[in-house]
């Protein structure tokens, strides 16, 4: 921005941001955040909270929103940064949206999950009376800027985690991505998602997945970004999984909580004649080799039944289940029986 090159340049008045971080972030980067504030002659209030689903809340929400008041920032050309997981990321955007009615944000994404999810896109959010992201709005980011060298600290886990979510968008949409999954997830896992010069026949397996689920996810989100369409291929995994993730907490994390969701759907598309056997064996073997979970006990028949009561609830009384129809497509449904569901579900148990 020109004028703000200038503001920096002209000595006028001193650049300021205001950052908000994941603690955890902060131990491993803190210091050099604060190092290229420095350096770049940046004014700078630095954050750093506990951001998890545990404390994704109004709270938090607040507590950024006194600090933010106390430091005084420009609404419209001091950005709010928020650097870390999916949770930071919605945190901050919900208190940017609310600030003087709407202040300007940039999320710098520090885990998988967040940066092939919650770095795209216009949602934010907070927990509210034990219910997945309650509260929120709509208010997009100035800019996402995504650097994959933080992934290479975070744990192994939590790299099968974001795997879940880039599953996803190969299930619903690209087939290409999904055998990139399939042949590389293992390699994916032990490098973390860094680029390396090394076995030809991995290729940049990193660049290409990570490109790929983001380009798919714009795809899904751009024409609709305020979900005025309900109908939403993004929303597989998403249909039993706030439910059992609520209700667990903190045993599986979002990705995983997706993951078992989508497990459970592939049987649902199988009983329906959607999907193959054989597909459905390569479809649950792939998430296996991602190092994901394919079932958890506290998915009950009873909680998938209350999952699609409050589903109905928030989707204009259908239930919108997007289903994979092959590897790679997919399509949404209102017509599928709870005798099928249940079918599905013992099958699913008994595997």
């Amino acid at each position: 921005d020109p004028q703000q090159l200038e503001l920096a340049t002209g000595g006028k008045r001193k650049l300021r941001r205001f950052v908000v971080i994941d603690e955890v972030v902060d131990e491993l980067y803190g210091s050099k955040v604060r190092e290229y504030f420095e350096e770049n002659n940046v004014q700078h209030k630095i954050l750093a909270l506990p951001t998890t689903e545990e404390t994704k809340s109004m709270d938090l929400v607040l507590r950024i929103l006194q600090e933010v008041q106390k430091f005084s920032i420009d609404r419209r050309t001091e950005p709010i940064v928020a650097i870390g997981g999916g949770v930071c990321l919605d945190i901050v955007g919900l208190a940017a949206s609310l600030y003087r009615r709407r202040t300007p944000y940039i999320r710098v994404p520090t885990t998988l999950l967040s940066y092939v999810d919650a770095s795209v896109g216009a949602k934010n959010g907070v927990n509210f009376l034990q219910c997945k992201n309650k509260l929120g709005g709509y208010t997009p980011p100035v800019a996402s800027f995504l650097d994959r060298s933080f992934i290479q600290s975070i744990p192994r886990r939590h790299i099968s985690n974001g795997l879940g979510e880039i599953l996803k968008m190969a299930l619903m949409k690209h087939k290409g991505l999904f055998d990139l999954l399939k042949s590389h997830g293992k390699y994916l896992l032990d490098t973390k998602f860094q680029s390396y010069s090394g076995p030809a026949d991995h290729g940049d397996a990193a660049l290409q997945t990570t490109r790929i689920a983001i380009e798919t996810m714009l795809e899904e989100l751009a024409p609709n970004l305020w979900e005025d369409d309900l109908d939403r291929l993004v929303d597989f995994g998403h249909v039993i999984s706030p439910e059992l993730e609520m209700r667990v907490l903190p045993s599986l994390m979002h990705g995983e909580a997706v993951n078992i969701d989508m497990a459970f759907m592939t049987y649902v598309a199988y009983v329906r004649g959607l999907i193959t056997a054989e597909e459905k064996e390569q479809i649950i073997q792939c998430m296996k080799g991602l190092e994901l979970p394919v079932w958890h006990g506290g998915c009950s028949w009873a909680l998938i039944k209350k999952a699609l009561m409050e589903r109905l609830k928030h989707s204009g009384g259908q239930p919108r289940m997007p289903l994979p129809t092959g590897l790679g497509i997919a399509e949404i449904f209102n017509d599928t029986s709870e005798e099928t569901l249940e079918r599905a579900y013992k099958l699913w148990v008994m595997d």
